[in-house]
């Protein structure tokens, strides 16, 4: 049975397997089908696009597929990844279907499926799907595409916003200016209309999606636009999302780019001081810069790494009880309000800082240093355990043992190539490329 699924829901080229019509619409069948077994009554689905050119027809074939199975579905149209989830939450909806590729370009699409609580969906229903679709069932009629009720996707997009700034303190943002690239995805809308609620100055650009410029040389994948803006328009803080909206990343009002470590810092000396960070901890990956680490044990703040992915950081969110995590890629989660990485609510939460303390996004990322990173790939003729080759495991031990407490040393295999990663964090840049190049030496030695 082939694997449709991967961390992210079904990913491909729109209108090629698994992404044709007639799959997506047994896609949607397929859910409808197992939903209702589980409930023991037909199941309700609300479903949700991003702005790409496949969209509608990916939603529409997924929707007369759901009713195939005996399924309702509303559509929100045009709204951002985390906005579906809150749908499927606030409107006690069984799911909540997203249609989005979140950063990749147009010629992409996917579909995910979110339960009620903000999870995905778990593996007995991805396999079940997948069983479906390898049964074959090549019984798909294409119907008419659905009727899009405007009124009731306005008043969806109308709670999400209201959702969003209920989730926050009480701050306005007036004589606030903020540039915000919206990548001509699914916040192209939705956030200048939040910003400009709270009384800022907003200027959009990239807010003009034609269904094949979402992502296109714009967006967090392309930061250097949008620190030309706030140059250009001397804004407070510069905001960009990507296609879904499900991260965002700034630039404060120098002029320099503020990732997601950065923004874990603002947002943890924020909740920590309002009493929001009960834990003590904050979970990253172990992808984070180690001065972010620095910086919070600075405030007694312990920083709990994880493997690479937003999967992981939620699992350990969820295991642990602690408020807040996220990746350097700004997708951030707050599981007290959502177990979904949201853009615009990490926007609000750092706009809120500013707000609060009367300060700049570049005085608030203050006390974080970002320390140098070099990174050595070694070719390998095999991929032992490091630990299990003397010469790597004792040269490993000395490089740990020379950057003493001010520097981290992340070695691992790559998943996909016969390659050996070297990575190492220090505060002097020939000191690390120097550790880096000694010990990918003694690598390349022992298993070459």
């Amino acid at each position: 049975m082939a694997k449709l699924f991967g961390t992210d829901g079904i990913r491909g080229e729109a209108g090629v397997f698994p992404l044709d019509e007639a799959t997506v619409f047994k896609i949607g069948r397929s859910l409808a089908v197992r939903m209702a077994e589980r409930l023991g009554r037909p199941p309700r689905f609300v479903t949700g696009r991003d702005t790409r050119e496949s969209g509608g027809w990916i939603e529409s074939s997924f929707s007369q597929g759901a009713a195939a199975g005996g399924a309702g579905s509303e559509s929100a149209a045009v709204i951002t990844t985390p906005g579906v989830a809150f749908l499927a939450a606030h409107f006690e909806f069984d799911l909540g279907i997203v249609i989005s590729a979140s950063h990749n370009p147009f010629e992409d699409n996917g579909i995910k499926a979110f339960l009620p609580s903000g999870r995905k969906i778990d593996d007995e229903l991805e396999r079940g799907v997948e069983a479906d679709i390898a049964a074959g069932n090549d019984d798909h009629q294409p119907g008419s595409r659905f009727s899009l009720n405007d009124s009731r996707a306005s008043a969806f997009g109308a709670a999400y916003l209201a959702h969003l700034r209920s989730a926050t303190g009480s701050f306005r943002l007036d004589g606030y200016k903020i540039a915000a690239d919206c990548a001509n995805g699914a916040a192209s809308e939705l956030a200048p209309a939040l910003f400009r609620g709270l009384g800022a100055d907003v200027i959009p650009f990239n807010d003009r999606p034609d269904g094949r410029n979402i992502n296109h040389d714009c967006g967090s994948l392309h930061l250097e636009h949008l620190q030309a803006k706030v140059t250009e328009t001397g804004a407070d803080l510069g905001v960009a999302f990507d296609g879904d909206a499900d991260r965002a990343l700034f630039v404060d009002d120098t002029g320099n780019v503020v990732d997601g470590d950065a923004a874990l810092w603002v947002m943890a000396k924020l909740m920590q001081g309002r009493g929001e960070l009960a834990s003590g901890k904050v979970v990253a990956t172990v992808m984070s810069n180690i001065g972010l680490e620095i910086a919070l044990a600075s405030r007694g703040i312990q920083l709990v790494r994880t493997a690479v992915g937003d999967k992981y950081v939620l699992d350990e969110l969820l295991r642990s009880g602690v408020e807040l995590g996220g990746e350097q890629s700004g997708h951030i989660i707050f599981p007290r309000v959502s177990l979904v990485g949201d853009g615009m609510m990490t926007a609000l939460r750092v706009l809120e800082a500013a707000a609060l303390s009367g300060k700049k996004l570049s005085e608030l990322t203050e006390g974080f240093r970002r320390y140098p990173q070099v990174l050595v790939n070694v070719r390998v003729g095999q991929k032992k355990p490091f630990d299990e080759v003397e010469a790597i495991r004792k040269a490993s031990t000395e490089t740990e043992a020379a950057l003493s407490g001010s520097g981290r040393l992340l070695l691992r295999y790559s998943g996909t190539e016969n390659l050996a990663r070297v990575m190492i964090e220090g505060r002097d840049q020939n000191e690390i490329e120097g550790l880096a190049n000694q010990l990918a030496n003694t690598i390349k030695a022992a298993l070459g």
